[in-house]
Formats: structure tokens, C-alpha cells, sequence
């Protein structure tokens, strides 16, 4: 089933984990601190090898189960422990690694809205791409209804790239992801977004 083609197909939940979502447990998560608010959503972009679109290496990243040896690019990251909550590929296809009750390691070294350690209050989005290239019709579809779902689960309020959580660090999702088109697709106020 093309998951960007049901509206509804994010609409159904259990501890955390969207039924509409194709699943894939990642070991690296931890609690959440107990006063957290998940009220923030952050989306990133993220290739394995930088630009090559259509492996399972995000997928093995994130359960630890990438082969370090298989790409010269690999050594830079080797033994490196991460997650996100969802990953969305090219085709618009969703996958889920982390509960959304629980505190993935997406985001590093952070601070949003006046508050540091993002991964303490925030859902982690990975879009298949590179920072600054362009992203697919079908990515901001599901994009844009998996936030909407979203929001209707969590008392989000603010929705922001990987760059303003940790500028100068990061630059991910980019210019060329088109922050417009997602407000659009999700019918939310400016306030929830950054500056365009």
C-alpha cells in the first residue's frame, strides 16, 4: 500500500507506535525525562552513502547493524548510535524504529524554543535525501499527513529542521526542503514553524 495515497493511514496508535507505519526497532532509545511535553517535531535528511537513495543502510544505522566496511564513507561514522523515530523514503514509504513515547537519538547537541536536549521533547523525522537537495512529491505527502497525525496525538507546537535545533552543526534538512509546501500540507499556523 502507498502510504502517502491514504489520508487516514496514520490515524491509528499503540504505546507510541503508528499503525500506518511500516516497523523497524531500533536498541537505541531511552526514556523520555518524566515532566517532558512532546511538543516538537524535528525533521532531518539523511543518504547512505551521502546521495545513494534506495538501500536499507538508514535502516541498518539505525539497529546497529550497518556493515562499517561495506562504503570508504562508513569509517566516518563507525560505531556511531542513532535513531529516529521515522525515516521516509523516497517512494513516500514511512518506517518507525522508535516508539513516540520514548526519547530517540536523533537530535544531538540542541536547543529550541528556550529549551536544550531536544531529543527529551521532540518526535525525530528522517527524509531520505541529502541537505540541500530537493525531496518527492510522495515524501511531503506522508510528510505532511504523518505531522498532521501527529499533531492529533501530541500537543506539538513547534515543527523545525535539524539546522535550527543545532546551528552551525547542522544543515539538514536544507534549502531545498520546501518548509512552505509542508505548512501547506498540514494547515498549521506560522508560529508552529520556522522562519522561511
Amino acid at each position: 500500500m502507498n502510504q502517502a495515497a491514504d489520508p487516514h493511514c496514520f490515524d491509528k496508535w499503540q504505546d507510541g507506535w503508528c499503525q500506518g507505519a511500516q516497523t523497524c526497532k531500533s536498541p537505541n532509545f531511552g526514556p523520555r525525562p518524566r515532566q517532558a511535553v512532546i511538543d516538537l517535531i524535528v525533521v532531518h535528511s539523511i543518504s547512505l552513502p551521502p546521495g545513494v537513495y534506495g538501500g536499507g543502510e538508514v535502516k541498518q544505522l539505525f539497529t546497529n547493524q550497518l556493515d562499517w566496511d561495506a562504503h570508504p564513507y562508513f569509517q566516518s561514522i563507525r560505531g556511531l548510535e542513532v535513531s529516529s523515530h521515522f525515516f521516509i523514503e523516497r517512494t513516500g514509504t514511512v518506517w518507525q524504529f522508535v516508539s513516540c513515547n520514548d526519547r530517540a537519538w536523533h537530535a544531538g547537541a540542541s536547543a529550541y524554543r528556550g529549551r536544550e536536549n531536544c531529543n527529551d521533547d521532540s518526535i525525530g523525522i528522517e527524509l531520505e535525501g541529502l541537505e540541500g537537495d530537493l525531496f518527492e512529491d510522495l515524501q511531503y505527502e506522508a510528510l505532511g499527513r504523518l505531522c498532521a497525525a501527529l499533531g492529533r496525538q501530541y500537543p506539538v507546537a513547534h515543527i523545525a529542521g535539524h539546522e535550527h535545533i543545532a546551528p552551525g552543526r547542522k544543515k539538514d534538512p536544507g534549502p531545498g526542503f520546501d518548509w512552505q509546501r509542508l505548512q501547506n500540507n498540514v494547515a498549521w499556523p506560522s508560529q508552529y514553524f520556522p522562519e522561511f
